[in-house]
């Protein structure tokens, strides 16, 4: 009885139906980067001091200019256990008071500005900037920053809670179902961010978003896995990632050219409602169909998809079955992911591994955003090598393996963070420069680890399983902003030496592997040259190698980020090879 695989051979394993679905579905890839990381324009923070009333009609009077008011109104550095005393704290000084003079009029009140009493912004802030944030609207500085962290951490939380519960609705109810819910309930949610009114209900909306994104992606993800032929599929899962990098530029260029946050939020969010049409361009998985036991409906997509080729199915079609006769439907379970002593170890190991990818791949964005120069231009360039990520990964995996670039990607980016602390900070092009193959070496982690956690389960749980293991990103996500943002306000470097001890746990192992005893990594089996499992026998039985006839890889990745990606944070990614 011919396979899927088998009928995609003789009807073309990447023709023009395979050819449409990727580039259809690939924006979905692309439509996650701003969930993941949007963060940093969305709730930019820009340069603000304390507003005071009755300054600006001083200023007005005595025709001072911006640099004159700053330097006789704002207090100066302050003490050295205050954090940004120029923006979180004013002058108790009434600006209104007609005994003050044009020339220096803090100095009749006090010989020395120093014994002048200094109170919180009571009156709220000024930004000095042309356009408006999250940030700017709401007030989220100095006592109110933590907001901002939140903020963030709300789109993991929901990223999490979807981990636990959308892998299991796409591995029960269908791959397209799952992708047309999650991708309605998406965008209603990211209209909704761009109207409500106050910050408790931006925070619940950006909840619910992330709960439904990382499903979409995911789904998505499986899908054009499983449309492909085995020669393509690994490189198709690769280049679906890559799609992500192409939304952080789009997202870069949208955040140019519209600095207001809530049109930007709109702009990003309506035309996602466009992947509702994948209700009519895009078919269920006919491997799925028929791990559910509805041959009929898979023969029917099979035969669409020659069609779409322009060739003929195959006369034995209707006999279309999966590699392994099933004897029975086969429902997922949380339980078959510890259900056997490789298949346990293999979650663990995987869980700690896509926790410290999130922490390290989240926190070099952030930190490029709360501590770079020129904000978009830095994002672009952090941006930009994501892209020889993906055809470094593309380069070595058949040739290197997985385990061993896996630690090499893992090295460069604990010895990125910690060269970084050295470098001075006046050095900015320097620090950017090195930042970027920090950032370089964890995206191409996040795509290894993807890889490597779907070839690791079986079909019927492999959804189940890549979402149940990257919910660890995304604990690594809800906890990211509160590290990078808090602490940076006490030293610059203080993240990157967290950063470099996460990254080391997981990478030092792998480069002294004669040395010393394990590595975590290394506790995974190479599933260079192994088949794809389809059953828990063949998922515990992973480590020998495969049989000559089995060179083949089968391969089907989902994850929570991109890396996100991610992505998450996105970064959650479901590969077939």
């Amino acid at each position: 009885m011919p396979t899927v695989d088998d009928v995609l051979e003789q009807v073309g394993e990447f023709g023009w139906f395979q050819k449409q679905a990727f580039l259809t579905l690939c924006l979905l890839s692309t439509a996650f980067a701003p969930i993941y990381v949007g963060i940093v324009f969305l709730a930019f923070t820009p340069d603000h001091r304390c507003l005071n009333p009755g300054v600006a009609e001083l200023g007005r009077r005595c025709g001072w200019s911006l640099a004159e008011e700053l330097n006789y109104t704002v207090p100066g550095a302050g003490l050295a256990d205050e954090a940004f005393p120029r923006q979180c704290r004013r002058y108790e000084v009434d600006w209104n008071q007609s005994a003050l003079s044009c020339r220096d009029p803090l100095a009749g009140l006090a010989a020395n500005r120093s014994h002048l009493p200094l109170g919180p912004c009571a009156h709220g802030w000024v930004y000095d900037t042309p356009g408006s944030s999250i940030v700017t609207e709401f007030g989220l500085v100095c006592d109110a920053s933590w907001k901002v962290d939140l903020f963030q951490s709300c789109v993991n939380v929901g990223f999490f809670l979807g981990s636990l519960s959308v892998g299991y609705i796409a591995d029960r109810f269908g791959r397209k179902l799952c992708l047309l819910t999650t991708s309605l309930v998406s965008s209603v949610a990211g209209v909704l961010m761009a109207v409500v009114p106050d910050y408790t209900s931006l925070l619940l909306l950006r909840v619910l978003q992330g709960l439904v994104s990382k499903g979409s992606w995911t789904a998505g993800f499986t899908l054009i896995t499983e449309f492909v032929g085995p020669a393509y599929r690994r490189t198709v899962a690769i280049l679906y990632q890559a799609a992500f990098a192409v939304g952080l530029l789009l997202l870069l260029g949208l955040a140019y050219a519209v600095p207001h946050w809530r049109w930007l939020q709109l702009a990003l969010s309506l035309p996602t409602c466009l992947f509702l049409l994948y209700y009519w361009c895009v078919p269920e998985s006919p491997r799925w169909l028929l791990l559910q036991k509805r041959n009929a409906q898979a023969v029917r997509v099979m035969g669409h998809i020659a069609r779409k080729n322009g060739t003929l199915p195959p006369p034995d079609l209707k006999m279309l079955s999966l590699e392994e006769d099933v004897t029975e439907k086969l429902s997922p379970s949380f339980a078959d992911l510890f259900r056997t002593p490789h298949l346990r170890k293999h979650t663990f190991i995987l869980m700690y591994l896509w926790f410290t990818s999130a922490v390290l791949y989240q926190g070099l964005i952030m930190h490029v955003g709360a501590t770079g120069g020129n904000l978009y231009l830095d994002f672009f360039y952090s941006a930009l090598v994501e892209f020889p990520a993906t055809f470094i990964i593309l380069a070595t995996i058949d040739r290197v393996g997985r385990i061993y670039p896996l630690a090499a990607a893992n090295l460069v980016a604990g010895v990125a963070c910690f060269t970084m602390i050295f470098i001075s900070h006046d050095l900015h092009w320097l620090n950017l420069a090195v930042a970027c193959l920090g950032r370089m070496g964890i995206t191409i982690v996040f795509q290894m680890v993807c890889l490597v956690n779907a070839e690791l389960y079986p079909t019927f749980i492999r959804n189940l399983g890549v979402m149940v293991c990257s919910s660890l990103c995304d604990l690594g996500g809800i906890l990211t902003p509160f590290l990078v943002f808090r602490l940076v306000e006490v030293w610059q470097g203080l993240p990157l030496i967290l950063f470099d001890v996460l990254d080391l746990n997981s990478s030092v192992p792998h480069t002294v592997v004669g040395l010393v005893a394990g590595g975590v990594t290394l506790l995974l089996p190479e599933t260079k040259g192994v088949a794809l499992p389809e059953t828990i026998e063949d998922a515990e039985n992973i480590w020998r190698k495969a049989k000559p006839k089995e060179n083949r890889i089968y391969l089907q990745i989902q994850t929570s980020s991109p890396q996100a990606p991610e992505r998450d944070a996105s970064l959650d990614t479901e590969r077939q090879r």
